[in-house]
Protein backbone atom coordinates (compact mmCIF):
# COMPACT_ATOMS: atom_id res chain seq x y z
CA UNK A 1 0.00 0.00 0.00
CA UNK A 2 2.81 2.10 -0.15
CA UNK A 3 3.25 5.40 -2.21
CA UNK A 4 6.95 5.68 -3.26
CA UNK A 5 8.51 4.39 -6.63
CA UNK A 6 10.82 2.28 -5.92
CA UNK A 7 14.61 3.37 -7.10
CA UNK A 8 14.79 3.49 -10.93
CA UNK A 9 11.06 2.78 -11.86
CA UNK A 10 9.72 4.28 -14.80
CA UNK A 11 6.50 6.10 -16.22
CA UNK A 12 5.13 7.15 -19.21
CA UNK A 13 3.83 10.90 -19.45
CA UNK A 14 1.76 11.86 -22.23
CA UNK A 15 3.07 15.50 -23.78
CA UNK A 16 2.49 16.71 -27.26
CA UNK A 17 0.91 13.92 -29.06
CA UNK A 18 4.05 11.79 -27.88
CA UNK A 19 4.52 9.02 -24.73
CA UNK A 20 7.71 10.22 -22.94
CA UNK A 21 9.32 7.55 -20.45
CA UNK A 22 10.47 9.30 -17.38
CA UNK A 23 13.06 8.11 -14.86
CA UNK A 24 12.56 8.86 -11.36
CA UNK A 25 15.66 8.11 -9.06
CA UNK A 26 15.44 8.37 -5.43
CA UNK A 27 17.88 9.83 -3.16
CA UNK A 28 18.04 9.49 0.90
CA UNK A 29 20.49 11.39 2.06
CA UNK A 30 20.85 14.25 -1.11
CA UNK A 31 18.41 16.74 -2.13
CA UNK A 32 16.95 17.13 -5.82
CA UNK A 33 16.68 19.29 -8.23
CA UNK A 34 14.31 18.78 -11.68
CA UNK A 35 15.88 18.98 -15.15
CA UNK A 36 13.35 20.05 -17.37
CA UNK A 37 12.59 20.42 -21.13
CA UNK A 38 10.49 23.45 -22.37
CA UNK A 39 8.43 23.43 -25.18
CA UNK A 40 6.55 26.70 -25.24
CA UNK A 41 4.80 26.61 -22.34
CA UNK A 42 4.83 22.96 -21.87
CA UNK A 43 7.20 20.92 -19.79
CA UNK A 44 8.54 17.77 -19.56
CA UNK A 45 10.52 16.16 -16.36
CA UNK A 46 13.48 14.34 -18.25
CA UNK A 47 15.58 12.83 -15.29
CA UNK A 48 16.70 14.34 -11.73
CA UNK A 49 20.23 14.60 -10.60
CA UNK A 50 22.41 15.30 -7.22
CA UNK A 51 23.15 18.79 -6.52
CA UNK A 52 24.33 20.54 -3.39
CA UNK A 53 21.08 22.47 -3.00
CA UNK A 54 17.81 22.10 -5.40
CA UNK A 55 16.63 25.78 -4.49
CA UNK A 56 19.91 27.43 -6.24
CA UNK A 57 19.36 25.30 -9.11
CA UNK A 58 15.99 27.11 -9.84
CA UNK A 59 15.15 30.49 -11.90
CA UNK A 60 12.73 32.94 -9.99
CA UNK A 61 9.39 32.58 -10.22
CA UNK A 62 7.23 35.23 -12.35
CA UNK A 63 4.27 35.69 -10.36
CA UNK A 64 2.79 37.41 -13.45
CA UNK A 65 3.61 34.30 -15.53
CA UNK A 66 4.98 31.40 -13.32
CA UNK A 67 6.03 28.80 -15.26
CA UNK A 68 7.37 25.83 -13.20
CA UNK A 69 10.14 24.42 -11.83
CA UNK A 70 10.70 28.05 -9.86
CA UNK A 71 11.76 29.28 -6.54
CA UNK A 72 10.32 31.94 -4.69
CA UNK A 73 12.61 34.38 -2.58
CA UNK A 74 11.11 36.86 -0.09
CA UNK A 75 12.51 37.35 3.27
CA UNK A 76 11.94 34.38 4.68
CA UNK A 77 10.06 31.34 3.59
CA UNK A 78 6.56 31.94 5.38
CA UNK A 79 6.50 35.22 3.52
CA UNK A 80 7.53 33.47 -0.12
CA UNK A 81 4.09 30.97 0.74
CA UNK A 82 1.70 33.76 0.76
CA UNK A 83 2.46 34.47 -2.34
CA UNK A 84 1.18 31.53 -3.92
CA UNK A 85 -1.01 29.85 -0.98
CA UNK A 86 -3.01 31.24 1.51
CA UNK A 87 -1.78 30.83 4.89
CA UNK A 88 -4.05 29.57 7.63
CA UNK A 89 -3.59 29.55 11.48
CA UNK A 90 -4.10 25.66 12.87
CA UNK A 91 -4.60 27.12 16.54
CA UNK A 92 -6.92 28.11 18.84
CA UNK A 93 -4.65 30.79 21.33
CA UNK A 94 -5.82 34.09 20.13
CA UNK A 95 -2.15 35.64 20.89
CA UNK A 96 -0.54 33.24 18.35
CA UNK A 97 -3.07 34.75 15.28
CA UNK A 98 -2.41 38.08 16.33
CA UNK A 99 1.73 37.14 16.10
CA UNK A 100 1.35 35.72 12.70
CA UNK A 101 -1.25 37.35 10.70
CA UNK A 102 -2.52 34.99 9.34
CA UNK A 103 -5.75 35.37 6.25
CA UNK A 104 -7.80 32.70 7.67
CA UNK A 105 -7.91 30.52 10.87
CA UNK A 106 -9.20 27.10 12.18
CA UNK A 107 -10.07 25.20 15.13
CA UNK A 108 -11.03 21.75 16.55
CA UNK A 109 -12.05 20.26 19.99
CA UNK A 110 -8.18 19.17 20.20
CA UNK A 111 -7.22 22.63 19.66
CA UNK A 112 -10.29 24.15 21.30
CA UNK A 113 -9.26 22.33 24.73
CA UNK A 114 -5.49 23.72 24.54
CA UNK A 115 -6.56 26.62 24.92
CA UNK A 116 -9.62 26.57 27.07
CA UNK A 117 -6.57 25.34 29.52
CA UNK A 118 -4.76 28.78 29.25
CA UNK A 119 -5.34 31.24 32.13
CA UNK A 120 -6.01 34.50 29.36
CA UNK A 121 -8.96 32.57 28.10
CA UNK A 122 -10.74 31.56 31.81
CA UNK A 123 -12.94 34.95 30.78
CA UNK A 124 -14.31 33.39 27.47
CA UNK A 125 -15.71 29.95 29.67
CA UNK A 126 -16.84 32.05 32.19
CA UNK A 127 -19.23 34.14 30.04
CA UNK A 128 -20.43 30.70 28.42
CA UNK A 129 -21.18 29.42 32.38
CA UNK A 130 -23.55 32.75 32.64
CA UNK A 131 -25.73 31.18 29.92
CA UNK A 132 -29.16 30.65 31.55
CA UNK A 133 -29.67 26.83 31.17
CA UNK A 134 -33.05 26.89 29.46
CA UNK A 135 -31.08 27.62 26.70
CA UNK A 136 -29.10 24.39 26.81
CA UNK A 137 -30.41 21.36 25.65
CA UNK A 138 -31.46 18.96 27.88
CA UNK A 139 -29.43 15.85 27.07
CA UNK A 140 -25.92 16.92 26.89
CA UNK A 141 -26.21 20.63 28.29
CA UNK A 142 -22.70 20.90 28.35
CA UNK A 143 -22.66 20.41 24.57
CA UNK A 144 -24.52 22.93 23.92
CA UNK A 145 -22.08 25.15 26.12
CA UNK A 146 -19.51 24.10 23.97
CA UNK A 147 -21.38 25.17 20.66
CA UNK A 148 -21.41 28.64 22.59
CA UNK A 149 -17.52 28.69 23.51
CA UNK A 150 -16.44 27.62 19.75
CA UNK A 151 -18.36 31.16 18.88
CA UNK A 152 -16.82 32.96 21.29
CA UNK A 153 -13.27 31.56 20.80
CA UNK A 154 -14.22 32.14 16.89
CA UNK A 155 -15.50 35.57 17.47
CA UNK A 156 -11.76 36.57 18.96
CA UNK A 157 -9.83 35.24 16.66
CA UNK A 158 -12.27 36.78 13.39
CA UNK A 159 -10.96 40.36 15.47
CA UNK A 160 -7.41 39.48 14.06
CA UNK A 161 -7.83 37.84 10.44
CA UNK A 162 -9.68 39.07 7.77
CA UNK A 163 -10.74 36.09 6.64
CA UNK A 164 -12.72 33.31 7.95
CA UNK A 165 -12.86 31.15 10.76
CA UNK A 166 -14.08 27.40 10.83
CA UNK A 167 -15.52 25.98 13.58
CA UNK A 168 -15.98 22.29 14.05
CA UNK A 169 -19.63 20.43 14.66
CA UNK A 170 -19.98 18.38 17.26
CA UNK A 171 -17.87 15.08 16.02
CA UNK A 172 -20.61 12.68 18.19
CA UNK A 173 -22.89 13.31 15.38
CA UNK A 174 -20.97 12.72 12.39
CA UNK A 175 -22.97 9.99 11.14
CA UNK A 176 -25.45 11.53 11.44
CA UNK A 177 -27.04 13.77 8.44
CA UNK A 178 -29.83 15.83 9.99
CA UNK A 179 -28.37 16.33 13.21
CA UNK A 180 -25.25 17.93 11.54
CA UNK A 181 -27.39 19.96 9.50
CA UNK A 182 -29.12 21.10 12.60
CA UNK A 183 -25.35 21.75 14.36
CA UNK A 184 -24.75 23.95 11.67
CA UNK A 185 -27.78 26.46 11.18
CA UNK A 186 -27.28 26.56 15.15
CA UNK A 187 -23.66 27.56 14.60
CA UNK A 188 -24.62 30.09 11.85
CA UNK A 189 -27.28 31.26 13.90
CA UNK A 190 -24.71 31.55 16.79
CA UNK A 191 -22.43 34.11 15.11
CA UNK A 192 -25.06 36.15 13.52
CA UNK A 193 -26.50 36.93 16.87
CA UNK A 194 -22.79 38.56 18.17
CA UNK A 195 -23.39 40.43 14.47
CA UNK A 196 -21.03 37.88 12.43
CA UNK A 197 -21.73 37.24 9.39
CA UNK A 198 -21.97 33.74 7.39
CA UNK A 199 -19.14 34.94 4.85
CA UNK A 200 -17.03 34.56 7.13
CA UNK A 201 -17.63 31.65 8.99
CA UNK A 202 -16.94 27.79 7.71
CA UNK A 203 -18.74 24.85 9.76
CA UNK A 204 -16.34 22.05 9.70
CA UNK A 205 -17.92 18.37 9.02
CA UNK A 206 -16.25 15.18 9.34
CA UNK A 207 -16.18 13.68 5.75
CA UNK A 208 -18.16 10.72 6.28
CA UNK A 209 -21.06 10.04 4.19
CA UNK A 210 -23.61 11.07 6.33
CA UNK A 211 -21.45 14.58 7.03
CA UNK A 212 -21.14 14.66 2.97
CA UNK A 213 -24.90 15.04 2.62
CA UNK A 214 -25.18 17.37 5.10
CA UNK A 215 -22.70 19.83 3.39
CA UNK A 216 -24.74 19.12 0.34
CA UNK A 217 -27.88 20.83 2.25
CA UNK A 218 -25.79 23.27 4.11
CA UNK A 219 -24.41 24.70 0.84
CA UNK A 220 -27.47 25.09 -0.87
CA UNK A 221 -28.57 27.20 2.30
CA UNK A 222 -25.54 29.51 1.66
CA UNK A 223 -23.36 27.86 4.62
CA UNK A 224 -20.10 27.24 3.59
CA UNK A 225 -18.27 23.84 5.09
CA UNK A 226 -14.65 22.86 5.91
CA UNK A 227 -14.92 19.14 5.15
CA UNK A 228 -12.55 17.82 7.81
CA UNK A 229 -11.01 14.53 9.10
CA UNK A 230 -10.40 13.71 4.92
CA UNK A 231 -8.35 10.74 4.27
CA UNK A 232 -8.97 9.39 0.80
CA UNK A 233 -9.43 9.72 -2.66
CA UNK A 234 -13.66 8.33 -2.18
CA UNK A 235 -13.80 11.30 0.23
CA UNK A 236 -12.68 14.30 -1.59
CA UNK A 237 -14.59 12.97 -4.88
CA UNK A 238 -17.60 12.96 -3.22
CA UNK A 239 -17.04 16.56 -1.60
CA UNK A 240 -16.75 18.09 -4.51
CA UNK A 241 -19.59 16.01 -5.72
CA UNK A 242 -21.30 18.19 -3.97
CA UNK A 243 -20.38 21.87 -3.66
CA UNK A 244 -18.45 21.98 -0.39
CA UNK A 245 -16.19 24.98 -0.24
CA UNK A 246 -13.10 23.61 0.94
CA UNK A 247 -11.77 20.75 1.54
CA UNK A 248 -8.95 19.80 4.42
CA UNK A 249 -6.75 16.77 3.59
CA UNK A 250 -4.61 15.49 6.87
CA UNK A 251 -0.89 15.01 5.78
CA UNK A 252 0.39 14.39 9.10
CA UNK A 253 -2.00 11.75 10.03
CA UNK A 254 -1.52 9.30 6.78
CA UNK A 255 2.13 9.59 7.33
CA UNK A 256 1.64 8.42 11.23
CA UNK A 257 -0.12 5.55 10.01
CA UNK A 258 2.16 4.51 6.96
CA UNK A 259 4.97 5.00 9.47
CA UNK A 260 3.62 2.37 11.77
CA UNK A 261 2.65 0.01 9.16
CA UNK A 262 5.63 -0.38 7.30
CA UNK A 263 8.23 0.59 10.16
CA UNK A 264 9.80 2.89 8.28
CA UNK A 265 10.72 7.10 7.70
CA UNK A 266 9.56 8.92 4.43
CA UNK A 267 11.77 11.87 3.34
CA UNK A 268 8.90 14.65 2.72
CA UNK A 269 8.91 14.37 -1.82
CA UNK A 270 7.30 10.70 -1.19
CA UNK A 271 5.69 11.14 2.47
CA UNK A 272 2.04 9.03 2.04
CA UNK A 273 0.22 12.27 2.98
CA UNK A 274 1.99 14.64 0.58
CA UNK A 275 0.69 12.15 -1.94
CA UNK A 276 -2.47 12.77 -0.98
CA UNK A 277 -2.43 16.47 -1.35
CA UNK A 278 -1.14 16.32 -4.80
CA UNK A 279 -3.21 14.08 -5.88
CA UNK A 280 -6.50 15.65 -5.01
CA UNK A 281 -5.01 18.91 -5.89
CA UNK A 282 -3.98 17.84 -9.83
CA UNK A 283 -7.99 15.83 -9.37
CA UNK A 284 -9.98 18.93 -8.90
CA UNK A 285 -7.85 21.14 -10.79
CA UNK A 286 -8.49 19.29 -13.90
CA UNK A 287 -11.87 18.66 -13.58
CA UNK A 288 -12.66 21.99 -12.90
CA UNK A 289 -13.74 21.83 -9.61
CA UNK A 290 -14.00 25.42 -7.61
CA UNK A 291 -13.85 23.87 -3.68
CA UNK A 292 -10.82 24.89 -1.94
CA UNK A 293 -7.74 22.42 -1.35
CA UNK A 294 -6.71 23.45 2.19
CA UNK A 295 -3.71 20.70 3.50
CA UNK A 296 -3.96 20.24 7.39
CA UNK A 297 -1.82 18.51 10.23
CA UNK A 298 1.47 18.38 9.43
CA UNK A 299 4.54 16.73 11.05
CA UNK A 300 7.78 18.59 9.93
CA UNK A 301 8.01 22.07 7.50
CA UNK A 302 9.26 20.05 4.54
CA UNK A 303 6.12 18.55 4.49
CA UNK A 304 4.75 21.83 3.34
CA UNK A 305 7.19 23.17 1.59
CA UNK A 306 6.74 20.03 -0.93
CA UNK A 307 2.97 21.40 -1.35
CA UNK A 308 3.67 24.94 -2.14
CA UNK A 309 1.18 26.27 -3.81
CA UNK A 310 -1.67 24.56 -2.64
CA UNK A 311 -4.54 26.40 -2.67
CA UNK A 312 -4.67 27.11 1.59
CA UNK A 313 -2.16 25.40 3.95
CA UNK A 314 -3.02 25.36 7.35
CA UNK A 315 -0.44 25.48 9.48
CA UNK A 316 0.72 25.11 13.78
CA UNK A 317 2.55 28.09 15.26
CA UNK A 318 5.28 25.76 15.69
CA UNK A 319 5.79 25.58 12.07
CA UNK A 320 4.48 29.17 11.47
CA UNK A 321 8.21 30.13 13.08
CA UNK A 322 10.45 27.65 11.41
CA UNK A 323 9.32 28.95 7.54
CA UNK A 324 9.75 32.25 9.21
CA UNK A 325 13.23 31.67 10.55
CA UNK A 326 14.52 30.46 7.02
CA UNK A 327 15.67 32.67 4.66
CA UNK A 328 16.18 29.91 1.67
CA UNK A 329 14.44 30.17 -1.38
CA UNK A 330 11.24 28.57 -1.19
CA UNK A 331 10.59 25.46 -4.62
CA UNK A 332 6.74 26.12 -5.78
CA UNK A 333 5.65 22.88 -6.00
CA UNK A 334 1.67 23.26 -7.36
CA UNK A 335 0.30 25.52 -9.94
CA UNK A 336 -3.37 25.38 -10.92
CA UNK A 337 -2.33 26.45 -14.33
CA UNK A 338 0.16 23.23 -14.32
CA UNK A 339 -2.00 20.93 -12.76
CA UNK A 340 -1.48 18.20 -15.68
CA UNK A 341 2.51 17.94 -14.68
CA UNK A 342 1.63 17.37 -11.04
CA UNK A 343 3.74 14.12 -10.34
CA UNK A 344 1.77 11.68 -7.89
CA UNK A 345 1.84 8.14 -7.31
CA UNK A 346 -0.77 6.42 -7.96
CA UNK A 347 -1.67 8.55 -10.59
CA UNK A 348 -5.49 10.37 -10.01
CA UNK A 349 -8.66 8.18 -11.28
CA UNK A 350 -10.89 9.15 -14.08
CA UNK A 351 -13.91 11.48 -12.78
CA UNK A 352 -16.77 9.68 -11.37
CA UNK A 353 -19.59 10.53 -9.25
CA UNK A 354 -20.19 8.68 -6.33
CA UNK A 355 -23.32 7.29 -4.15
CA UNK A 356 -23.19 5.76 -1.30
CA UNK A 357 -22.79 2.02 -2.01
CA UNK A 358 -19.62 3.34 -4.29
CA UNK A 359 -18.12 5.93 -1.82
CA UNK A 360 -18.08 2.70 0.70
CA UNK A 361 -16.57 0.32 -1.17
CA UNK A 362 -13.54 2.87 -2.50
CA UNK A 363 -13.36 4.48 1.04
CA UNK A 364 -13.37 0.84 2.89
CA UNK A 365 -10.53 -0.44 0.29
CA UNK A 366 -7.86 1.93 1.77
CA UNK A 367 -7.35 0.80 5.10
CA UNK A 368 -5.08 4.00 6.03
CA UNK A 369 -8.59 6.06 5.27
CA UNK A 370 -11.12 3.81 7.00
CA UNK A 371 -8.49 3.50 10.44
CA UNK A 372 -7.77 7.15 10.39
CA UNK A 373 -11.15 8.79 10.23
CA UNK A 374 -12.42 6.50 12.81
CA UNK A 375 -9.55 7.18 15.11
CA UNK A 376 -9.81 10.50 14.39
CA UNK A 377 -13.89 10.98 15.22
CA UNK A 378 -13.49 9.12 18.14
CA UNK A 379 -10.53 11.56 19.14
CA UNK A 380 -12.39 14.40 18.47
CA UNK A 381 -15.21 13.41 20.51
CA UNK A 382 -13.40 12.57 23.80
CA UNK A 383 -11.76 15.95 23.55
CA UNK A 384 -15.03 17.64 23.17
CA UNK A 385 -15.62 15.56 26.68
CA UNK A 386 -13.15 16.81 28.15
CA UNK A 387 -14.33 20.26 27.36
CA UNK A 388 -18.17 19.36 28.45
CA UNK A 389 -16.60 18.24 31.84
CA UNK A 390 -13.99 21.34 32.01
CA UNK A 391 -17.03 23.23 31.89
CA UNK A 392 -19.11 21.00 34.38
CA UNK A 393 -16.08 21.35 36.88
CA UNK A 394 -16.22 25.04 36.53
CA UNK A 395 -19.90 25.49 37.65
CA UNK A 396 -20.67 27.15 40.67
CA UNK A 397 -16.95 27.89 41.52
Amino acid sequence: MGVAMQPGSYRRVATGGAMHHVATMRFASAKKAQVWTKRGKEKVRTRTKKVACKAAALPQCDLDDMLLPCSLVAENQLDALRKVSVVVADTGDIEQVKKYKPVDCTTNPSLMLKAASMPEYEHLLRSVLSTPEKYLPEERPMSGAIDLLSVEFGSELLKSVPGRVSTECDAHLSYDTQKTIDKGRKLIDLYAAKGIEPSRVYIKIASTWEGIKACEVLEKEGINCNMTLLFSMAQAMACADVGATLISPFVGRILDWYKKAYSREYEPWEDPGVQSVKRIYKYYKLNGFKTIVMAASFRNVGEIREISGCDNITISPALLKELEDCTDPLEVKLLSADAANIQCDPEIPDYTELDSSTFNAMHSADQMATDKLAEGIESFSKDQEKLEALLQSMKGT
